[in-house]
């Protein structure tokens, strides 16, 4: 959160200007200990129906006939259908890598690193994620870039002029309050016993390594740096400083109660050799991280987020880059990133349970009862919270800044089913042959850089096309450079792609708005054309079209303000183009009058307000929109039409099972994260929803596999595909849920 004077942010206004186009030119850390148990198994438009299922989305039913398999260290519960479906996503061939889930290869739970830049960061912005694996019994670590000691003095507004500052007692009083809340998610009891030790770095200083004693798999890392101390002013002293090269080094700020006792120093260089060591130690297979590219505000061209947070995940982005490249002997790992503190300027994404349990460990981290459990003279936690330890409504919500599309997963008809995510900086990619035949992968395609999140179109002649950013550092801090990128498949059904070819950026520099683009959304009109989206810094709506002779033409500005998160389109039955960007209060739609015409002007939908993450479903008659209701987590659809001109009606309540994020529909089916972080599904009028202790990364992707099959995957936070199918009837099953390929230990 803040450690400046600054503590909370305003919303934005509309109105930034667009920023000059940037065209693309053609195309081992010993010292640190083993973590324990890291290898183990494991009101708008229309009338909204109260009920949710009137709808025709709704109507379809689908069977799910659930039981556990008792696996050696926990159980996970498979939804099991006929054995002809069961049949689809069984291995056919010898060679086939994907198994059904049994007592021999149960789910891996995987193993999470998140990397903050303060004490508080994790548990303002990345909960309840960080509750739901602590809670499920993964091993969890965090590791706190810089020792958030601010100006040193530990105490709400009242007492704030007579407590003298103490940057070392406070770095102390940050910490045990991080101890006191991870002990209370973890055991129940905030006192609850740690193991505090001190190891070398590979950036040549120390570090301490916290171990709850009762659940060793829970540890925390300290690096212990100097914080900005400011939210956006010019700090040379800090994260952003070093990172620029304005300083050649930033020295480290010792809590007084660490046993750490000798500072040090450490240059750009080593910060990253650092985190790369901690990496190695831990071999994660899922990493959380703040958003690298937050962006500003239009009017005040302030940072939407704290520099260190951003500056700190440019490190990270930095040291996964290193890991990936430099440690062969290590498992396949995804990457998490989360919005910080935007959050307060979006509607709420948590139901009212949710940002309790939020607000109750931010309360055991400001120390609220003031009763000395920890036996430290500095304090048992961050007093300067306790004022206000919901910060700027940051404990009602939770985004993934990258991530959350859910055209991932592709068909190509009777040829196979593909699916995109990235691995180790890489696209990855799995395919099933034929309707019935047995997985491949994952396959790293060449290119590095790449960031989280992939769309997919398939094309005119029948090929996929994967599209995502991709970021490059340089050789001056200027270079920072996220960028759009494509490949496609070299012919129907083959399984090779063609290299990574640059699309560029609709921004300038990166210091005119941190390269805050979102994801890029994609789809092909009923006239064959190609067109790739993103929302730019400005928070406006540009798009590139793949001409008939294959060339794009240049990043067009499509209007909009006040967009956030990423957009999505998908066109309806005539062919037509739409495209849907989210605001801070409703959602804008462009649409165009024709295949092959230009995109329409920027027009509001008269939608209420929604959660970030949209999802867009062609269909005949129109596009089915899909989000969430602000602070409830339930699932809502809209149709929207295009004759005359964008039109709303039937908005509609689906229910769930609260939870957040992106929502994913085919057929008959609707699934997405539900409370507890597992996968719900929608079973229709006759039944409730049901969940499945999956717990993954992103978004889940679902698609039609063939005429009458739906598709439905997830990555698991082992960094595993996990996939099932489904006939799209009335009488249908979902079959078993299957890993695909092996256990992820090492590629």
């Amino acid at each position: 959160m803040s450690d400046g004077p600054v503590r909370s942010v305003a919303t934005p206004s509309s109105g930034r200007s667009a920023t000059q186009d940037r065209e693309p030119s053609s195309t081992t850390a010993g010292p640190l200990p083993q973590q324990r148990g890291a290898t183990g198994a494991d009101g708008g438009p229309g009338p909204e129906t109260a009920g949710g299922r009137g709808h025709p989305l709704a109507r379809k039913i689908v069977k799910v006939v659930g039981f556990c398999a008792a696996t050696a260290a926990g159980s996970m519960l498979i939804l099991r259908g006929n054995e002809a479906l069961a049949g689809l996503d069984a291995p056919t061939t010898a060679d086939s890598r994907a198994t059904t889930a049994t007592a021999a290869d149960a789910p891996d739970p995987g193993r999470v690193l998140q990397i903050v830049a303060h004490p508080d960061d994790d548990l303002y912005f990345m909960n309840p994620d960080l509750r739901y694996s602590i809670a499920a019994g993964h091993p969890v670590t965090s590791v706190y870039l810089t020792s958030g000691e601010a100006d040193g003095i530990n105490a709400g507004a009242a007492q704030q002029a007579s407590t003298p500052p103490n940057k070392p007692a406070y770095a102390e009083a940050r910490q045990n309050g991080i101890r006191a809340a991870y002990a209370k998610m973890a055991t129940g009891d905030r006192s609850s016993a740690w193991k505090r030790t001190v190891v070398p770095t590979k950036g040549g200083g120390q570090a301490e390594v916290d171990i709850l004693v009762a659940k060793p798999e829970v540890n925390l890392v300290w690096l212990q740096l100097r914080e900005a101390g400011n939210v956006y002013a010019d700090v040379p002293d800090s994260l952003h400083g070093l990172w620029d090269g304005r300083v050649p080094h930033l020295e480290s700020v010792l809590a007084s109660g660490s046993p750490v006792r000798h500072g040090f120093t450490y240059t750009k260089d080593q910060v990253v050799r650092t985190i790369e060591g901690i990496l190695e130690r831990y071999r994660p297979t899922t990493v959380r991280a703040q958003d690298p590219t937050p962006g500003r505000f239009q009017d005040t061209k302030r940072y939407t987020d704290h520099q260190d947070h951003f500056y700190g995940a440019r490190f990270v982005q930095m040291a996964t880059e290193a890991y990936a490249r430099e440690v062969k002997d290590r498992p396949h790992f995804a990457v998490q990133n989360y919005v910080g503190y935007f959050n307060g300027s979006l509607p709420s994404a948590l139901d009212p349970g949710e940002a309790k349990e939020k607000l109750d460990i931010l309360g055991t981290y400001a120390w609220l009862d003031k009763e000395n459990h920890c036996g430290s003279d500095a304090g048992c936690g961050d007093l300067k919270v306790a004022d206000h330890p919901s910060g700027n409504r940051w404990t009602q919500s939770i985004n993934y800044a990258r991530g959350t599309g859910t055209s991932w997963l592709a068909s190509d008809g009777d040829r196979g089913l593909w699916a995109f995510t990235v691995l180790d900086g890489q696209v990855a990619l799995w395919h099933r042959s034929g309707l019935i035949g047995g997985w491949s992968g994952p396959r790293l395609l060449p290119g590095t850089g790449m960031d989280q999140g992939v769309s997919t179109a398939t094309l005119a002649d029948g090929r996929i096309a994967a599209f995502g950013t991709r970021t490059s550092f340089g050789t001056r801090p200027a270079d920072y450079l996220r960028e759009v990128v494509y490949a496609v498949q070299r012919a129907p059904g083959s399984a090779e792609f063609g290299e990574w070819r640059s699309l560029g950026t609709p921004e300038g520099a990166d210091d005119a708005w941190t390269s805050d683009i979102s994801a890029p959304a994609v789809s092909v009109d009923g006239a064959g054309a190609l067109a790739v989206y993103v929302r730019d810094g400005a928070s406006t709506l540009r798009g590139r079209v793949q001409r008939p002779d294959g060339e794009w033409g240049p990043w067009e500005g499509h209007g909009g303000s006040d967009l956030q998160g990423t957009p999505v389109t998908a066109t309806d039955g005539a062919g037509r183009r739409m495209v849907f960007a989210t605001t801070t209060k409703s959602v804008t739609g462009w649409a165009q009058p024709q295949p092959g015409a230009p995109l329409g002007p920027a027009t509001p939908t008269g939608l209420p307000d929604t959660t970030l993450a949209l999802t867009a479903h062609g269909r005949e008659g129109g596009i089915r929109l899909l989000f969430r209701k602000p602070g409830s987590g339930n699932a809502r659809t809209a149709l929207v039409t295009g004759d005359g001109g964008l039109k709303v009606s039937g908005l509609t309540d689906l229910g769930g099972l609260q939870g957040f994020g992106s929502l994913t529909a085919s057929g008959h089916l609707l699934a997405g994260r539900s409370a507890g972080g597992q996968l719900g599904s929608d079973l229709g009028p006759d039944g409730a929803w049901q969940r499945s202790p999956l717990m993954f990364v992103g978004a889940p992707s679902s698609t039609m596999t063939g005429k009458n099959l739906v598709s439905l995957a997830v990555v698991g936070l082992d960094a595993r595909l996990y996939v099932t199918s489904s006939a799209d009837g009335s009488d249908a099953h979902l079959a078993p849920w299957q890993p695909v390929g092996p256990r992820n230990s090492a590629p």
